[in-house]
């Protein structure tokens, strides 16, 4: 068994990826935050980004569905000077989009994520969503017509056919198509974060970091 320095050894070899993670208020926690710890601990340069509800009493503090609050590293307004849908060289390798009510309806509600969810598509960026997200929100910016997908049971059947034309929907933890990584729910969360983790880093970091977390 390789101990500590050559685990390290192997996460530093990656060439350092960035993912941007939005955050509205009523974010689920165990779905937005597992796969920015897993992320981080594989040296991904992960964001995360503030995004504006009337409810917010400050720019860069979210409130999760059970009352948890987040301090992001970005407020929407920081985000929009690092990031832009007319530069594609300041796209982040992966997008990702946590679950939870109100908080999925809140991203899917805010143009400018989804434009910029979008764009990374189109672009080949890995884009993700978990639980009500894939539904709610990813839904909308077309990347699931044509796709294998997941989401919390039953709430693919309140999504608008046109907006997942020739998708077929997969009841499993999560669903890697393509570019398009969608979730089931809180209970896949680790496993939904360490995919993400495999894509972004590769198999053998993947493997350490499920070594030394002690996972299932």
């Amino acid at each position: 068994m390789r101990g500590m320095i050559g685990y390290l050894d192997v996460l530093w070899e990656a060439i350092m990826a960035t993912a941007v993670v939005f955050l509205a208020d009523g974010f689920e926690e165990v779905e937005a935050l597992t796969p920015v710890d897993y992320l981080r601990r594989a040296k991904v340069c992960v964001k995360t980004v503030a995004v504006p509800t009337a409810a917010m009493k400050q720019e860069n503090l979210v409130v999760s569905s059970h009352l948890v609050p987040v301090v992001a590293d970005l407020t929407f307004a920081e985000f929009e000077k690092e990031f832009s849908v007319s530069d594609e060289s300041s796209l982040p390798d992966l997008v990702f989009l946590p679950g939870g009510m109100p908080g999925s309806k809140n991203l899917g509600d805010n143009e400018k994520v989804i434009a910029f969810v979008k764009k990374c598509f189109e672009s080949g960026k890995y884009v993700s969503a978990i639980c009500a997200a894939p539904a709610v929100a990813l839904s909308k910016t077309g990347a699931l017509k044509g796709r294998k997908w997941t989401c919390f049971p039953e709430m693919n059947k309140d999504v608008s056919a046109d907006l997942v034309k020739d998708s077929t929907f997969v009841e499993s933890p999560f669903v890697t198509d393509g570019n398009v990584i969608t979730g089931r729910g809180a209970g896949a969360a680790e496993q939904f974060a360490m995919e993400l983790v495999r894509l972004l880093c590769g198999k053998e970091t993947a493997d350490f970091l499920k070594e030394k977390t002690v996972q299932r």
